[in-house]
């Protein structure tokens, strides 16, 4: 028939079956391509063929034939006013012409299918990142039919989206994805709604390779200062600085990628902490274990002194007399214990005997933190920093896969 002949005296401002039952609107759809999908601005870009059956009763028609029409003669029809929820930015691709479709069957059913891009926000929990799991929508609801005046329905279940379970990205594999009905609940009343859900898992290979992997070996070339001896002053010092460095070059480097979500503590970052703070660990090793060292030669350093004055004062003192022999002597011996002076004597003042008790309890206090051979340092720290390093990369790798 003439399209002419089958519009005249159709309303395309009213809606199918107005002022009765509701139109029943069934949805399915392909996914073309999902181009991106960005953290930092928490969105995705998809490329949809959305299509929507309907019928009309007013364009019913004899014969058994379906008619392929303009894609201009939609203008006088009537047509959902489906969108996209949560869409940023949505264009209808026009080129050469529309990438429109009207089909119209002989009952009244008609066929609209549309080519369509949108950026659609999707809330990310990243956390985990990059051992995450993303679960993202795309949501198809009326803007001004309510469920009074349309129902959506999926036309063939999980079965309406094809598509996704082919789809290829750099860094995420789509898990699984399934098909919801739900209504939307506003203020000028309950619209139908169609859910598609889809989970996308993160390819977490290209991140061990970028970022574990160098971060591990920084971490085990910290340790290569252990075998090197106290005094290699400039080596262990520069191979301390060197990791210390490269160790944050690589935080900062991994978080440039996610500047605008900084404000999340991601998995990746409390790795690299870890990280960070065993190189950080062994450096301050070293210089403990130096200064332990230092303060050892400069205690016998005194003591061997004293050594070299009695030997050479032995003439002197068999020239000497007696009593100037036994002063020396008694001289020595306090200058020798004067770390430990005994704060009994009678002819010692109260505040005195106060000051002297405090310092020897300072100088017991010291003793305790004084390590007696700064070798064993160095010894422990071969065994300890690798211990603990693999007992907190098992923990942090069992909580970030299983739970």
């Amino acid at each position: 028939p003439g399209f002419e002949n089958l519009t005249m005296g159709y309303n395309k401002y009213l809606r199918p079956y107005f002022g009765g039952e509701p139109v029943q609107i069934a949805m399915s759809m392909d996914i073309a391509s999902i181009s991106s999908i960005s953290e930092s601005d928490m969105d995705y870009t998809a490329t949809i063929y959305l299509r929507q059956r309907w019928t009309d009763p007013r364009l019913v028609f004899h014969g058994n034939k379906s008619f392929t029409l303009d894609a201009r003669l939609v203008e006088l029809l009537w047509v959902p006013d489906t969108y996209i929820v949560e869409s940023k930015r949505s264009f209808l691709h026009d080129v050469t012409v529309g990438n429109r479709l009207i089909r119209l069957f002989s009952n009244g059913t008609i066929l609209y299918a549309l080519r369509i891009t949108t950026t659609v926000a999707c809330n990310m929990d990243l956390s985990k990142y990059p051992m995450d799991t993303q679960t993202c929508r795309l949501q198809l609801e009326s803007w001004g039919y309510d469920e009074n005046d349309v129902i959506f329905t999926w036309l063939r279940g999980n079965d309406s989206v094809h598509g996704i379970e082919k789809l290829r990205l750099s860094q995420y594999t789509v898990e699984r994805y399934y098909t919801l009905v739900s209504k939307s609940q506003q203020e000028t009343g309950s619209y139908p709604r169609l859910i598609l859900q889809f989970e996308l898992r993160r390819n977490v290979l290209y991140f061990i390779l970028e970022t574990y992997v160098p971060s591990t070996l920084l971490v085990m070339l910290s340790w290569v200062s252990f075998w090197i001896t106290l005094d290699s002053v400039p080596a262990r010092t520069c191979i301390g600085v060197t990791t210390v460095l490269s160790m944050t070059t690589l935080m900062i480097g991994s978080r440039s990628s996610l500047s605008k979500t900084n404000c999340f503590i991601k998995a990746i970052d409390v790795y690299l902490g870890i990280c960070f703070s065993f190189i950080f660990g062994a450096l301050v090793e070293y210089a403990v274990a130096h200064y332990s060292s230092s303060q050892k030669c400069a205690a016998k350093a005194p003591q061997e002194l004293t050594k070299e004055m009695e030997e050479v004062n032995i003439t002197n003192i068999l020239n000497s007399s007696i009593t100037s022999y036994k002063r020396k002597i008694s001289f020595t011996s306090i200058e020798l214990s004067s770390d430990n002076v005994n704060c009994s004597d009678l002819t010692m003042k109260t505040h005195e005997k106060i000051k002297c008790v405090l310092r020897n309890k300072m100088h017991r206090i010291i003793g305790y933190f004084t390590i007696q051979n700064p070798s064993n340092v160095d010894h422990y720290s071969k065994l300890l920093f690798p211990l603990f390093f693999m007992l907190v990369n098992v923990f942090y790798w069992a909580y970030y896969l299983y739970f």
